[in-house]
């Protein structure tokens, strides 16, 4: 598989086989992804990989966390604040499109909850990475977080597996420093849930669309 096709076929895919990738693979694609470039080689980004018992148990204290009303929190300011226009449309056909998919209306909002909160089941991944960095940092060093998780989603591509990057997994971060050795002072920008898809299932069928070359790209000579 090249690049291009690569990046053409990544998607973000909700739906997952219970299957455990093997963990020599596991290594195998992490240590790939870790020649993603950074700003001056600082290499700023942290992995944290929870799998098995360890990941069901991480589940659960999440859940718990928020039965007892634990309001989310989060190291870094969610990327999708303030946004106006075009941006503000394009996030509201996203949701549109995936609520659709899934024929949820806009008024059952007992049934967008219940998606919404399969964000925290990591929507039933057999795996999960959790990428934090310094909080002394900022938007150029989030830049660098953002090439890492490209490469590696684009190296999980290659491999034949899926995933999906999901902002929300930074909002309830104490259950995931208490079992994983994260350096001290990082906060957690976002998870990625990832495993083997689960082909044919509904919430695999959401397919979004991108602006034309035109609206993103300029050329000047």
């Amino acid at each position: 598989m090249n690049v291009s096709d690569a990046v053409k076929a990544r998607r973000s895919i909700r739906g997952f086989k219970p299957d455990p990738v093997p963990p020599e693979l596991l290594e195998k694609i992490f240590d790939q992804a870790r020649f993603a470039p950074s700003n001056c080689n600082t290499q700023p980004c942290h992995t944290v990989v929870v799998s098995g018992q360890a990941r069901k148990d991480l589940q659960a204290a999440i859940f718990a966390e928020m039965s007892a009303g634990k309001a989310p929190s989060s190291a870094f300011t969610p990327g999708d604040q303030n946004l106006t226009g075009v941006y503000k449309d394009r996030q509201y056909q996203c949701a549109m499109d995936y609520y659709g998919t899934m024929g949820i209306e806009r008024h059952e909002k007992d049934k967008r909850f219940a998606l919404m909160m399969k964000n925290w089941e990591f929507f039933d991944a057999p795996h999960v990475a959790f990428i934090s960095m310094p909080t002394s940092m900022g938007p150029v060093n989030a830049v660098d977080v953002g090439i890492y998780l490209q490469t590696l989603m684009l190296i999980l591509v290659e491999h034949g597996l899926a995933s999906c990057p999901q902002g929300a997994l930074a909002f309830y971060p104490d259950e995931v420093f208490k079992i994983a050795n994260i350096p001290e002072g990082n906060g957690i920008i976002c998870g990625l849930s990832f495993g083997y898809e689960d082909i044919g299932t509904q919430i695999n069928q959401v397919i979004m669309d991108r602006a034309p070359l035109a609206d993103l790209v300029q050329f000047v000579d």
